[in-house]
């Protein structure tokens, strides 16, 4: 920040952590004209907010910020991991419990995977988490059709290039054959868009069934398909720098929610 620049956030930064929504979203809802401050309509995102401005969407002024909070959610397969789908499938935040708040993924799943996913309501720590230089381990549990070789599995461990995109080496262990498929167990730190996948199909092999079981210290457990636990906020705080007193963890499955059952 340059002595010249006005003190405060940034008015996206604002606007995520407000809850309305993630900074990509809210500089789109900025560019659109949607976004104002002191009664004026903002014309871009490259604007400090102070603590005494008052900043108002669709003409509704925004809530304070809402204290950072994080949950962890075991994501079924059918589900995309984004807010609206242009083709109506159905998102996990349709899933998820009515009492929930306005909550962000933390990376994403694609349709087939399942497992855990973060989801939080701030876009700081969102966006923390989504960084490369977090280079947060995630580890996945992997089932392939067919058998795999060691000399297959090395080109993962060595770091592979498919159709120009580099992926770094991941750490694989073959667990088990099981009938026609394998099982495999699988750490990365990239989490480039299906990365697993891509790397497989590259040495021969088709992904059948990709579970993440854990993110960085977080850890899929024995949490439910379709259930929801907050991160209590001691842990939250020894793992993010989180300074918020912890609260009660709250479990709840989206099934029990009068939710209809994902397929």
């Amino acid at each position: 920040m340059t002595k010249d620049t006005p003190p405060g956030d940034r008015i996206a930064k604002v606007l995520s952590r407000s809850g309305v929504a993630s900074r990509r979203e809210a500089e789109r809802m900025i560019k659109a004209g949607r976004v104002s401050m002191n009664g004026k309509v903002i014309e871009s995102p490259a604007l400090n907010v102070g603590e005494q401005d008052k900043i108002a969407v669709d003409g509704k002024p925004i809530k304070a910020a809402d204290e950072a909070r994080m949950w962890l959610y075991h994501k079924l397969t059918g589900l995309v991991t984004t807010e609206r789908d242009e083709k109506g499938r159905d998102t996990v935040f349709d899933a998820l419990p009515e009492d929930m708040p306005r909550v962000m993924s933390v990376g994403r799943l694609d349709l087939n995977s399942e497992g855990l996913l973060l989801l939080t309501n701030d876009g700081g720590i969102k966006r923390r988490l989504e960084l490369p230089s977090t280079g947060w381990l995630r580890r996945y549990r992997v089932r392939v059709k067919g058998a795999v070789t060691e000399p297959q599995l090395e080109q993962l461990r060595q770091g592979i290039t498919v159709e120009g995109v580099r992926y770094q080496p991941m750490q694989v262990t073959f667990d088990r054959q099981q009938g026609a498929n394998a099982w495999l167990t699988i750490a990365l730190r990239e989490g480039k868009n299906r990365e697993i996948r891509r790397a497989m199909e590259a040495i021969g092999a088709t992904v059948n069934r990709l579970i993440r079981v854990s993110y960085g210290p977080f850890q899929l457990g024995s949490l439910k398909p379709g259930e929801v636990e907050e991160v209590k906020r001691r842990v939250l705080r020894d793992q993010l720098g989180d300074n918020e007193r912890p609260k009660p963890k709250r479990t709840r499955n989206a099934r029990s929610q009068g939710k209809k059952p994902q397929r």
